[in-house]
């Protein structure tokens, strides 16, 4: 057996929604040596804002379970779960998961991805999402609130995990790109159920700037807070930086 895959450099905790697929494999593609990933469900029914409200709860005593490993850092993987009550909940989601895991670093999606764009002086992008309308109108009032400037939003429109996770590459892609707008300084795709980590280095070189996805962003945030600096290519600038 590899000893690499006993994770002796770092172990991630992911409290994950319990029909989500994809965040895991897009973890492991950008694990660098002796980083690994562990991970607990949280149960999810819908994308709406009143399936979303109820995956707050769970997901400290998920990492409560996550902390037993122990692991070195902690993420709840689940964008509009932590966006969908605003800034002050997110920040306070944050805060009791740290507390109930005796003081692991924790963060969430929506934290991670607002201090990738930070950590790039970014704070005009445009928005990709898988979500319905209201849905989106919480995302871009959560960006704002953290000072940052939607130039332009656009959703699928699905509700479904099944939806969002079974969403091929090639439409993901074509999607992001018909999203962007000159204006923005970034492009920011946000849902850890959607496929985006194999595009970004293909993204960000025919739209010519930074591309934050929500699962690379919850990666990098995670790696950072685990105290693995080591830079990665081939999945975008933010791994790089």
């Amino acid at each position: 057996m590899r000893e690499d895959l006993y994770g002796w450099r770092a172990k991630l905790g992911l409290v994950y929604p319990s029909p989500g697929w994809v965040m895991e494999p897009e973890f492991y593609a950008m694990s660098p040596k002796g980083v690994i990933t562990l991970t607990t469900r949280v149960s999810f029914n819908t994308t709406t804002v009143e399936g979303l409200q109820q995956v707050g709860p769970q997901s400290i005593e998920a990492a409560r379970l996550l902390a037993d490993v122990p692991v070195d850092s902690l993420v709840l993987g689940c964008t509009s779960g932590s966006f969908v009550n605003g800034a002050a909940y997110n920040r306070e989601l944050i805060a009791k998961m740290q507390e109930a895991t005796g003081g692991i670093p924790c963060t969430t999606t929506a934290g991670a991805v607002v201090a990738a764009l930070k950590s790039l002086g970014l704070n005009k992008v445009a928005v990709a999402t898988p979500y319905e309308g209201e849905v989106n109108e919480k995302a871009q009032a959560f960006l704002a609130e953290e000072g940052i400037e939607t130039t332009n939003l656009q959703g699928m429109g699905y509700i479904y995990d099944a939806d969002i996770d079974s969403q091929s590459l090639d439409k993901v892609y074509r999607f992001a790109k018909k999203a962007d707008t000159r204006d923005a300084q970034a492009l920011v795709l946000l849902c850890t159920g959607l496929r985006t980590v194999p595009v970004l280095e293909a993204l960000e070189a025919d739209l010519g700037k930074p591309v934050i996805s929500a699962i690379q962003a919850s990666f990098w945030h995670c790696l950072r807070l685990a105290g693995v600096q080591e830079k990665t290519e081939g999945f975008g600038s933010l791994l790089k930086a």
